[in-house]
């Protein structure tokens, strides 16, 4: 019998190192939901109530457009085969033809935390670090355990930005720097130029990874361009946020050819044909962004104002589906009394112990926080089980960054 050395010296290399990659990609991938459920499950908290407010893990409540909806259903009748229509091809090329990029900038996966994931297996290691704002999305953070790769987090800038000059000076021997713009969990800006000397002054040999997944609800513009020019930057974009397909999963990684191949090792499933397809026909409607884009504004601009108007504090300058309120107590206390009154709001980030993030919900969702935000907020400070035995990120008793 052939012994697996010699099984694995017959093995083409792009087999090889799928095999060699396994191991790391097969380990979960920390996303959105990956966090909201753990951090409900670590509170014993099973199915919501019906009537709940669930701001937890900025989803747009608004659901796929009518289009999206109606291609799913157009779809679902050849649900019970892989993609044999040429959804991905048609996708790919109407989306790298609305940005201004070639179909080969292009690679699409079941949600934007895969090439998140992945990103970070390929580009740090023991000896190559990964570097990130504090606080911001900590998925990046939980692949480079995987990696066994150093992690630096630096700390946002007074007005909420990355502080990209010390983040640039926080490893020579950095292999991903990683800018989430606008940032989540504070829905704040770092200004193009900002970004674009993070770009020209990295170290040599690491990527800048750009997480543009909430840039449709902002006037920032983008940095696509860039992957045009052919520099050392990866984009992910997602389908989640404006578009309300976060169940539904499609998301995109947008670089150049070379870096994008080298995510492919650590796995890329078969994208759903329905994701496929309501991501088509909502690049089509012309009116998604702008309409959604405002109705999340302004529901947001409304409780940002009432928040101030009555004393509770904010932070930052928010654009985005999500802000942070400095509670001034013991967060998890204030997230134990808003489930009291079924309104579920999101977790909170270990060097901010005293604030907690909002997702920016309906009008009828807001109005709700906000009577219940009061209430629980002009009671007295009480305590929880949380506050004795603090996790990561909102994940205490999770496996997943165990």
């Amino acid at each position: 019998m052939t012994n697996s050395s010699s099984d694995l010296s017959l093995m083409p290399r792009r087999a090889f190192l799928r095999v060699a990659a396994f191991a790391a990609a097969a380990a979960p991938i920390v996303s959105e939901a990956t966090m909201a459920h753990a951090k409900l499950a670590s509170q014993s908290m099973g199915v919501l109530p019906p009537d709940a407010v669930i701001i937890n893990a900025n989803e747009n409540p608004l659901g796929p457009c009518k289009a999206a909806c109606e291609a799913i259903t157009k779809i679902l009748p050849l649900g019970g085969r892989y993609d044999r229509m040429g959804e991905l091809d048609a996708l790919t090329k109407e989306y790298a033809a609305a940005h201004g990029l070639k179909p080969e900038n292009i690679a699409f996966y079941a949600g934007s935390s895969e090439p998140l994931h992945y990103t970070t297996l390929a580009f740090t290691s023991p000896s190559r670090s990964l570097v990130m704002a504090d606080p911001s999305y900590e998925s990046a953070a939980a692949a480079a355990k995987i990696s066994k790769a150093p992690v630096h987090k630096i700390a946002l800038t007074p007005t909420y930005a990355h502080d990209v000059k010390k983040m640039i000076a926080a490893d020579p021997q950095a292999g991903l720097i990683y800018i989430v713009n606008p940032n989540n969990p504070t829905g704040t800006i770092t200004p193009r130029e900002e970004i674009l000397w993070a770009l020209e002054n990295k170290p040599a040999g690491s990527i800048l990874l750009v997480d543009e997944a909430y840039i449709h609800l902002s006037d920032e513009q983008h940095v696509l361009d860039q992957v045009a020019a052919g520099k050392d930057i990866i984009v992910l974009r997602t389908f989640s946020k404006i578009y309300g397909m976060a169940g539904i999963r499609c998301g995109v990684a947008i670089a150049r050819p070379d870096l994008l191949e080298k995510l492919t090792p650590y796995y890329q499933n078969a994208m759903p044909v329905t994701a496929l397809a309501a991501a088509r026909a909502s690049l089509a409607d012309k009116e998604l962004i702008p309409t959604r884009k405002k109705w999340i504004a302004d529901s947001r601009v409304e409780t940002l104002a009432f928040l101030k108007a009555n004393g509770f504090k904010p932070i930052g300058t928010s654009v985005s589906n999500c802000f942070m309120i400095d509670t001034g107590r013991p967060a998890h206390g204030v997230i134990a009394g808003m489930q009291k009154e079924k309104v579920y709001i999101g977790r909170i980030w270990p060097v901010w112990p005293n604030a907690v993030r909002i997702s920016v919900g309906s009008p009828e969702d807001m109005a709700k926080f906000r009577v219940a935000f009061k209430k629980v907020m002009d009671s007295p400070a009480v305590a929880s089980a949380a506050d004795a035995h603090p996790g990561p990120v909102g994940l205490s008793r999770s496996k997943f960054l165990s």
